[in-house]
């Protein structure tokens, strides 16, 4: 269930107040937890990289194609898998998107390339009315 308006309120007062008072364990906690995560989920797809490496070697060595093609699947899957992990990662010392955790998270409106032209149209004529 989301937090109303007034909990998020009260919620982000709280955090600026620990922040204030002691940034250096507001720091320590605010995502180190993701962070762990993160970081483990990287090193797991190195090591499926590295798995995927050895299956290519493997399927050349037997000459068998489709092992050779497996094992560049898995690169490619792990590949992926470490970067699209490494970028969604907290930085340290930045605070994590609010609703990190997806209990109060609001699903983000996504605008259209149409809805921002008009957008922008909208506002180069209003300016121009001036």
């Amino acid at each position: 269930m989301p937090l109303s308006e007034h909990e998020q309120r009260m919620l982000e007062q709280m955090e600026r107040a620990l922040y204030a008072e002691d940034p250096k364990f507001a720091t320590a906690l605010e995502g180190s937890g993701l962070r762990t995560y993160t970081r483990r989920r990287v090193y797991q797809a190195v090591a499926g990289f590295l798995v995927g490496i050895a299956l290519l070697m493997a399927g050349m060595v037997a000459q068998q194609i489709w092992i050779g093609v497996v094992g560049f699947l898995v690169m490619l899957g792990c590949a992926v898998l470490a970067v699209t992990s490494w970028r969604k990662a907290p930085k340290p010392g930045e605070q994590p998107a609010a609703g990190a955790g997806g209990a109060n998270r609001r699903p983000r409106q996504r605008r259209t390339v149409m809805d921002r032209i008009e957008q922008r149209w909208q506002r180069r004529r209003d300016e121009q009315g001036r």
